[in-house]
């Protein structure tokens, strides 16, 4: 029986697969061993790799490629001194072998000495005929050492090399982003379109960046010219759905997230997006049904959280908007957005003890914000919990030092808790920074503010201003 091709290819890795369940050894040449490694190795198979390895080194002990793909294996495991080692001993039997200096780069590169492997990947580029793997990795290593010219210039030179090499045109993207060359990367994009002009990820790159700039008619353009090219590629009807959006044609925007799902299966962030621009028809219904399908499809994603929350909220419905918050974080109590929601929903039940819980679980998750400071300083007055409202702003006054609204509250605290020494300090603070916001004292602490010593000194500073 003849085998096709495929079957050939795949002829070796049955037998050795074979062999290993049977416990036979059986005679691979060395060719047929660097395949079986590189398909383990491609496929993330390391324990099998390395079986292969120490078989192939077994029946072909002088095999170099077999030693550089043992080389590789150590590496990876970061067996570094084992690896020079070896590589060593290659050296010796054939220093021209450019693979010697691409795994001396990797060990160097893993010891953080990213100037010695770029060296080491030069001596490589000298020697090989694959430049573009040899100009990927130098790419690479200029990124570690965060020199994103050169990077860029390397991926580039990689490109020419290979022009459907698209992780280099990612990368070369990343570059100019990073520093910030806008227009270099249209100039770039279109260059390359020139070449190649049904690249439908070249078109895709074209048009995220007329995105970002803002220029939606352009991005449209592009993002058409990609789905031309490739009337497949998800990626583009998702970002033309985007920028119908901006553009305000919402009915077309649902229809381009539509397409993505019919090609492969639905996602939620297909799903949330379609919900925004039912929301924005008014057609609550149906952006409803998009929100809870987004959550469905994936619970860990806060905007699906968020959106239906905020739906609720909006209408009101502080209720429903709380049963969503909760669920979201039992799903993830470490997010700082959903317990800000949690907060401010709680406020507007009065549920006041819960609502401070939310604004204190969101400063120990990190948000600073003055607002999140001053809402559950204003809480805690509300709650009576006059020293506790004064430490959580004195811890705001850290971050915000100089800051009337702190001032004015730690003065009617102060004043509230019988010392007027403090509460002094901290009005003429306050007033000094600004006396415009003195009906703060007014709104939060009445009965400070109806103290003649207290109205005297604000009507004695005002004066002295005008």
């Amino acid at each position: 029986m003849q085998l096709s091709h495929n079957e050939e290819n795949n002829f070796p890795l049955t037998r050795f697969e074979s062999m290993l369940k049977t416990n036979d050894v059986l005679f691979f040449d060395s060719e047929e061993f660097e395949n079986i490694i590189h398909h383990y190795l491609e496929n993330g198979k390391i324990t099998l790799a390395k079986k292969a390895v120490k078989l192939g080194l077994s029946q072909h002990p002088t095999s170099v490629n077999l030693k550089l793909l043992r080389v590789e294996i150590l590496v990876f495991e970061d067996k570094l001194d084992q690896a020079e080692g070896i590589l060593n001993e290659i050296y010796q039997l054939e220093s021209s072998n450019e693979e010697i200096y691409i795994q001396k780069a990797n060990i160097l590169s893993k010891k953080d000495l990213h100037q010695e492997a770029i060296h080491m990947l030069e001596t490589a580029l000298e020697l090989t005929y694959d430049e573009a793997d040899v100009y990927s990795l130098l790419g690479m290593e200029y990124l570690f050492l965060e020199d994103f010219e050169n990077a860029k210039q390397n991926f580039m030179k990689c490109l020419e090399a290979d022009e459907e090499d698209y992780s280099a045109l990612y990368n070369i993207m990343y570059c100019f982003d990073f520093l910030e060359q806008k227009q270099g990367a249209i100039d770039y994009l279109n260059s390359f379109l020139d070449r190649n002009p049904y690249s439908e990820v070249g078109w895709h790159q074209l048009g995220k960046q007329y995105f970002d700039l803002k220029n939606f008619s352009k991005a449209l353009s592009a993002f058409d010219f990609a789905i031309i090219s490739d009337d497949t590629f998800i990626g583009a009807y998702l970002e033309k759905g985007k920028v119908l959006e901006k553009l305000g044609r919402l009915n077309e925007a649902i229809e381009n997230y539509t397409i993505t799902m019919d090609l492969d299966d639905p996602t939620s962030f297909a799903y949330l997006r379609i919900g925004k621009c039912y929301e924005k028809l008014g057609l609550d219904e149906l952006a409803l049904k998009n929100y809870r399908q987004t959550v469905h499809e994936d619970p860990l994603l806060d905007k699906g959280w968020i959106a239906i929350t905020d739906f609720f909220y909006k209408k009101a419905n502080y209720r429903k908007a709380l049963y969503y918050i909760n669920k979201a974080i039992n799903i993830d109590g470490e997010n700082v957005l959903y317990w800000k929601r949690y907060a401010r929903i709680n406020n507007k039940l009065q549920n006041l003890e819960e609502a401070e819980r939310g604004y204190r679980r969101s400063l120990e998750l990190g948000n600073y914000e003055l607002e999140t400071w001053i809402k559950r300083c204003d809480i805690l007055i509300d709650l009576g919990e006059y020293d506790a409202a004064i430490q959580n702003l004195l811890q705001a006054i850290e971050f915000y030092p100089e800051t009337a609204e702190i001032e004015y509250r730690l003065s009617g605290l102060y004043f509230m808790l019988h010392e007027a020494e403090k509460g002094n300090f901290h009005l003429n603070n306050a007033l000094k920074m600004d006396s415009e916001y003195y009906f703060i004292i007014e709104e939060l602490f009445p009965d400070i503010f109806a103290r003649k010593s207290v109205r005297d000194k604000i009507k004695l500073h005002l004066k002295s201003c005008s």
